[in-house]
């Protein structure tokens, strides 16, 4: 059984665990696995994203959390974290940012959260009008579905995913503090 299965992002998120893996790299050397446990104090930082891809197509990234404020109670759930569309082939950084990245930010005595990234291809370059979210807003964050995204946004097939699990850790209140609503 995959990580993604047992993890329950496949039920919770997404319907079937994506075919390929996508490399996610954080600062300090961490390069995550599907499942693997880190803290929000190494992936405060947006990380190095890459992926096989069409370089004649474009893609959409998203990461979020599913488990927001508690996976006991995702009332917040799902907790948008970063969106990069109309990715020029694998080259996430000449991709629009529609929603800043922020990191873990995991409320205290909540457990482990899962963190998902997923990468969809478009069917072309397109202006989908959305609104920009700075990484200090969490307004626009909070109920942000996969699913309704990959419909709204005419997403097509789910190219490439991995996630992480983290909690509580000191990092956490200087994340909370730099919103501003």
């Amino acid at each position: 059984m995959d990580k993604f299965t047992s993890d329950g992002v496949c039920k919770d998120v997404i319907d079937s665990p994506p075919p390929k893996p996508l490399s996610v790299k954080y600062a300090g050397g961490i390069d995550l696995t599907p499942g693997m446990v880190v803290t929000p104090t190494q992936v405060k930082d947006k990380p190095e994203v890459s992926f096989e891809a069409d370089p004649n197509a474009y893609y959409t990234l998203l990461m979020h959390d599913p488990d927001a404020p508690s996976r006991a109670d995702p009332k917040f759930g799902e907790f948008q974290h970063w969106v990069v569309v109309n990715i020029p082939g694998s080259d996430v950084s000449k991709g629009e940012e529609v929603t800043a990245y922020i990191g873990s930010g995991a409320p205290k005595d909540t457990g482990l959260h899962r963190y998902v990234f997923l990468v969809y291809r478009q069917s072309g370059k397109k202006d989908f009008g959305l609104p920009r979210i700075p990484a200090n807003h969490k307004q626009g964050r909070r109920q942000q579905k996969v699913r309704e995204w990959v419909s709204r946004l005419g997403l097509q097939e789910l190219v490439a995913g991995t996630f992480f699990l983290a909690e509580y850790d000191d990092y956490v209140p200087t994340l909370h503090k730099s919103f501003i609503d």
